[in-house]
């Protein structure tokens, strides 16, 4: 079972939707409680880096999200979701966030229209099963004005460019984040999506659910 965090910013239904076509029992979680109940989580978003963690501690996610990423049990943040695993964010101000990837999140630099919003390349960095079965140069859908800033190489997997070169898929042991929306980024976004499900289930030692 994939659990779907709900903490008010995130483009749930599309996501359970798009992992149950693939064959995978997903469902959205809005008790941190229920985080014992799933093999693996996605942690959704749309939206500010700020709003965002503010939603995160309002609704108690913060201390059990940090827990479940020590307990390696696997962990992708899509778009707003995966900057908020970085250490910073500098929208509308500067603020902390969970720190589980090195690096600050910042805009994208004078002279670039934001929101990046449409298809966009994905250069492959390095191997990744995250990318099995997707193509050098694949398509991805993003809709964002902020993007990841890291001296850490070690956790880039995929780079694309927006007038500057920024991670777009990112990730070390089991905590992974993708900065395109891989559920509405068919059909290469269903396959990242149904690799990160092979790999749930292989984690958890299963092969179904």
């Amino acid at each position: 079972m994939i659990g779907i965090i709900d903490y008010g910013r995130g483009n749930l239904r599309s996501v359970e939707k798009a992992l149950q076509k693939l064959g995978y029992s997903a469902r959205i979680l809005e008790n941190p409680k229920e985080l014992d109940e799933v093999k693996g989580i996605i942690l959704p978003g749309v939206g500010a880096f700020a709003d965002a963690m503010i939603a995160l501690e309002e609704k108690g996610w913060i201390q059990p999200l940090l827990h479940y990423a020590e307990s390696g049990r696997p962990f992708l943040g899509i778009c707003l979701g995966m900057q908020v695993l970085f250490e910073v964010g500098e929208e509308h101000g500067e603020h902390k966030g969970l720190g589980l990837l090195p690096g600050r999140v910042i805009k994208f630099p004078v002279g670039r229209k934001v929101p990046h919003m449409g298809w966009n390349t994905l250069t492959q960095a390095k191997p990744c099963f995250l990318l099995e079965g997707i193509p050098e140069e694949a398509y991805f859908y993003f809709v964002h004005s902020y993007y990841a800033l890291t001296e850490g190489e070690e956790i880039l997997v995929g780079m694309s460019d927006y007038g500057v070169r920024f991670p777009a898929l990112v990730g070390r042991e089991n905590i992974w984040g993708a900065q395109f929306h891989p559920e509405k980024s068919s059909p290469w976004g269903l396959k990242l999506l149904e690799n990160f499900g092979r790999w749930v289930n292989e984690n958890a030692g299963i092969s179904g659910d």
